[in-house]
């Protein structure tokens, strides 16, 4: 899936829908607390069927070019759960969920589904940031038996931080675009001006201090 074009028509996909929103004078905040330029929100993609059959097919390409041994998806609540389904439901392969937490009645589960032992486990998640939440996933289907042989995803930003962080899990990580690609697409289409790719490069750069 080393395709540029296919790269990044999606981000311009993205982009025109604004699953990706650009805004360097008022940041938004993360969940974890981080004041960013940029927005993904790739919930929004899912109401768009051209769109999600682009990313559906992009992501069967990933698992059939990389982890062909795969046994069974699992989606990462909540936003890697309807990718996950599609691509395991195309593939006609068992499919899981990981929630963020137990379940706080009934059986008080963290993944839903029926997971085998030592089965070998595909990850399916939309958008990279920190990397914390797609890796506790990781820690609780290994936890419960599963040999997950890697992760796929929509978008990433490529933070050295979280890149390191997959590596030290023995996580191999790919995706369908990345950080690069937006600037460029933003660039090209003029989404952003010369200044406001300065600002998004040294966002990159350390997110957790930039102001």
């Amino acid at each position: 899936m080393e395709n540029n074009t296919y790269k990044e028509n999606l981000i311009e996909q993205l982009l025109q829908i604004k699953a990706i929103q650009l805004n360097t004078e008022t940041p938004y905040t993360w969940a974890s607390g981080i004041k960013s330029p940029v927005y993904c929100d790739n919930r929004k993609l899912l109401s768009y069927p051209a769109i999600r059959d682009m990313v559906k097919d992009g992501l069967i390409s990933l698992l059939q070019e990389y982890f062909p041994q795969t046994e069974c998806i699992a989606g990462v609540a909540t936003a890697g759960i309807p990718h996950g389904a599609i691509i395991a439901d195309a593939l006609n392969l068992p499919f899981v969920y990981v929630r963020s937490k137990p379940k706080e009645h009934g059986l008080t589960n963290t993944i839903e589904g029926d997971l085998k032992h030592g089965q070998r486990i595909l990850v399916v998640e939309d958008t990279i940031s920190t990397g914390g939440s797609s890796l506790k996933a990781v820690e609780d289907l290994r936890a419960a038996g599963a040999e997950v042989i890697g992760m796929i995803a929509i978008y990433k930003y490529g933070f050295a931080s979280a890149v390191q962080r997959f590596e030290d899990a023995g996580v191999q990580l790919k995706t369908l675009s990345n950080y690069d690609f937006l600037i460029r697409v933003a660039e090209q289409k003029n989404y952003i001006s010369a200044e406001e790719i300065s600002i998004l490069q040294q966002w990159r750069k350390d997110p957790t201090s930039w102001k």
